[in-house]
């Protein structure tokens, strides 16, 4: 019974993540009011099935048609999407299957092995680090796009976009216009199927009226596949890492891994933002491996490291379960039913992915025009699903022609999405650390030596540009 509730789970997390506007979290809510009166066993497995299979299906509508079906598949679009372009959609949906099941079994593995240690680390980040952090994943906006300048811009319109809504400190409202759909901030789920889903539909119409896609059969073989499993085992563990600190989440991870994987590849076979595999890698297998970091506060310290982890501390409270310190001691069965569920859900998000992955790969033949019109229905159904308000279309429709528009300037999209989604994380931590300053200011902050690394990663980020410029110079 166990091992069928996983496989429910999984196989709902795939066609949750895969639709877009339809997210893990809302899943997951959604199945806490119908498992309150079944046993913690079948509960804990159903939605640890949902959320390691939610977490990679995003994945696949981010490949054929661009839209991504969560924030964490954004990244994925950048060189997903180029080679559904290219007839490769069947080696990119096979290289994401294969390295978000790396990422969930590397990522949960850590959790069984170092929970304590790493709930240690995400204790030792204070205010100002949590910062540091928004600020290094802002900074590795220079390695997504050619142009750094624009890239860090529409990375700080982002950021202001997430200042709308009540402030989080005072709870005053901040930016509305008086307008109450405001009041709660600008959803990040519109904004994404607007400047991906419609933007994409739009461009369609517009260039590619009639055409379709060639699609090969799958070319890369497992052993080809498995090659880069040294490459991915990094970026598993920078994602577990980040995970594991309470609010960064997939998004965090999966920009964070990208902007490594494009510093230390020295030559891809095909640059980055183009088909790039390693790019996929890097982003599929971070997110997932955030499946297991998420867990690690969230079981030994009670703090959620993400939403989906805040929705099953929910669970735990409903069936009588306190995680926290003494956890991991006095339920072990409990952890270990947590485990053996997310292994057995990785092994699901593999069987589904080989399966019905292909299948799905075959939309990337429909017809430029007839996809678009699929793809505007898609975007209309989920900005409305997701709170159920006639505003959230509105948002959506403007950030679709403002999407449209940058295309068509070839702006990157991307930044713009992670200035909103790391917006609130750098506004109340940087705030609360100035609060909490103090009569020796700054110089109590630079005493901590993980402080001092982040800054110190920073400044290496906005100097690499310069130097990567003169090198070239001199190679002239």
């Amino acid at each position: 019974m166990s091992i069928l509730f996983v496989f429910l789970g999984s196989l709902l997390g795939m066609i949750v993540g895969t639709l877009p506007g339809l997210s893990v979290t809302m899943a997951t809510a959604l199945l806490l009011s119908l498992t309150y009166s079944w046993p913690t066993e079948y509960a804990l497995s159903m939605i640890m099935g949902v959320y390691v299979v939610g977490v990679y299906s995003g994945a696949v509508s981010a490949i054929l048609i661009n839209v991504p079906g969560a924030p964490s598949s954004v990244v994925t679009t950048l060189d997903g999407y180029p080679m559904a372009r290219k007839g490769q959609a069947t080696d990119a949906l096979f290289l994401a299957t294969i390295y978000s099941v790396v990422g969930s079994v590397v990522g949960l593995l850590c959790l069984g092995l170092f929970a304590k240690p790493l709930s240690q680390l995400a204790l030792s980040f204070r205010t100002v680090d949590y910062f540091l952090l928004a600020c290094l994943a802002m900074g590795a906006l220079s390695s997504l796009s050619g142009k750094v300048v624009a890239s860090l811009l529409l990375g700080i319109f982002g950021v202001c976009l997430s200042f709308v809504g009540l402030d989080p400190i005072t709870g005053t409202q901040r930016f509305t216009f008086g307008i109450t759909s405001l009041q709660a901030g600008i959803p990040l789920v519109p904004v994404l199927l607007g400047l991906f889903g419609l933007s994409e539909a739009l461009t369609m119409i517009h260039e590619e009226r009639g055409v379709h896609f060639e699609l090969f059969a799958r070319s890369i073989s497992v052993k080809k596949a498995l090659s880069y499993l040294p490459f991915s085992l990094y970026y598993a563990l920078l994602g577990t890492i980040v995970g594991a600190l309470p609010g960064a989440g997939t998004p965090v991870a999966s920009f964070l891994s990208y902007s490594q994987a494009v510093k230390r590849t020295k030559n891809p076979k095909i640059p980055f933002g183009e088909g790039a595999v390693e790019g996929i890698i890097a982003s599929e297998t971070a997110n997932n491996a955030c499946v297991g970091g998420a867990l690690i506060p969230m079981l030994s310290l009670g703090i959620p490291g993400d939403g989906v982890s805040a929705v099953m501390l929910s669970v735990f409270l409903v069936h009588g379960l306190r995680p926290g310190p003494l956890f991991m001691s006095q339920s072990p069965e409990v952890f270990g039913w947590i485990l053996r569920s997310g292994l057995l859900a990785s092994l699901f998000l593999l069987l589904l992915g080989l399966v019905l992955a292909p299948r799905l790969s075959m939309i990337a033949k429909v017809k430029r025009s007839i996809l678009a019109v699929f793809v505007i229905v898609l975007s209309f159904i989920g900005a409305y699903s997701f709170n159920y308000r006639s505003f959230d279309i509105l948002l959506m429709v403007i950030f679709g022609f403002v999407g449209y528009a940058m295309k068509s300037q070839k702006l990157p999209t991307a930044p713009l999405i992670l200035g909103l989604v790391l917006g609130p994380m750098m506004d109340a931590n940087f705030r609360r650390s100035v609060l909490l300053m103090g009569e020796k200011g700054l110089i109590q902050y630079l005493a901590s030596p993980l402080t001092l690394i982040l800054l110190g990663l920073i400044l290496l980020l906005a100097l690499l540009p310069n130097y990567r410029k003169r090198s070239h110079d001199g190679d002239l």
